[in-house]
């Protein structure tokens, strides 16, 4: 009997298995090791049978400024990466403008340019705009690399945006800001959420402008914490485990509450 299309045999099953095995190793790993009593963690066994939550009552007394500070930077990065994209790239997809594709190929290129090259170079004018060491510095600096991402997402989809819907929109009296508000944003929801979830997740994992913007430990996000965390003579490996447990579950917790939005944001899937 013919095996249906796109469907594999036990041989693909297992070999699929096997390799979410191995990706997923170090996030067991990095739990186990989190719920083991302060110490060595490489002498704890393979799992947690006498689990300790001492580990995470560390990470939430040293790091929960430092969470609270990333969580901040990176919603606030990510709404400001959406106010500015969005209408760019309503501009760049409906309007007649000469220059898109230059524009679009430099936005694209932006996205090669080295964080620390922009870092570096943006040390100098926050000394003296005074925004070292401050919460509105790091989400102004993360928002570079969310603005030109969130830009390239939402002009693919709005360009998929029915030329018809808008022109009954405007028929019906709508403005170009009317347009925007009441017609486009909503279509482009999915776009939007997308565009919004990463620029969220490359500002929570910034560690280069967090390193290079804050000279003091009044204002740390928890990578820069866990880095400091670290050292030669750590006993507390419990504590590090759980920090970056702890770190890591508001961006799992966001990847799957907005699943349904990102696997619905490919252009022009929304109107087939």
């Amino acid at each position: 009997m013919k095996r249906p299309p796109g469907r594999g045999g036990p041989l693909s099953t297992l070999v699929g298995i096997v390799l979410l095995a191995l990706m997923l190793f170090p996030v067991y790993w990095m739990v186990n090791a989190s719920l083991q009593p302060a110490g060595n963690t490489l002498d704890s066994g393979w799992f947690p049978l006498h689990p300790d939550l001492g580990g995470y009552a560390t990470a939430l007394r040293d790091q929960g400024r430092n969470l609270v500070t990333s969580l901040s930077v990176a919603l606030g990065s990510a709404l400001l990466s959406l106010a500015l994209a969005a209408p760019a790239a309503h501009a760049l997809a409906r309007f007649r403008l000469r220059g898109t594709k230059v524009l679009l190929l430099g936005v694209l290129t932006t996205q090669a340019v080295p964080t620390i090259v922009v870092a570096n170079a943006l040390y100098g004018a926050y000394n003296d705009l005074g925004l070292l060491n401050s919460r509105l510095g790091l989400l102004l600096a993360d928002s570079t690399a969310g603005v030109p991402f969130a830009i390239i997402v939402l002009h693919a989809f709005m360009r998929t945006v029915p030329e018809e819907i808008i022109e009954a929109a405007q028929v019906d009296g709508a403005g170009r800001l009317r347009v925007f508000r009441s017609v486009v944003l909503p279509l482009s929801l999915n776009a939007l959420i997308t565009a919004g979830v990463f620029a969220f997740l490359l500002a929570w994992s910034d560690f280069l402008f967090a390193l290079t913007l804050t000279t003091t430990d009044t204002v740390q996000p928890v990578t820069l914490g866990l880095y400091q965390y670290l050292g030669a003579h750590t006993d507390h490996w419990n504590a590090v485990m759980a920090t970056a447990v702890l770190a890591s579950v508001p961006a799992a917790v966001l990847l799957v509450v907005a699943q349904r939005h990102v696997t619905g944001a490919a252009p022009g899937e929304a109107f087939r």
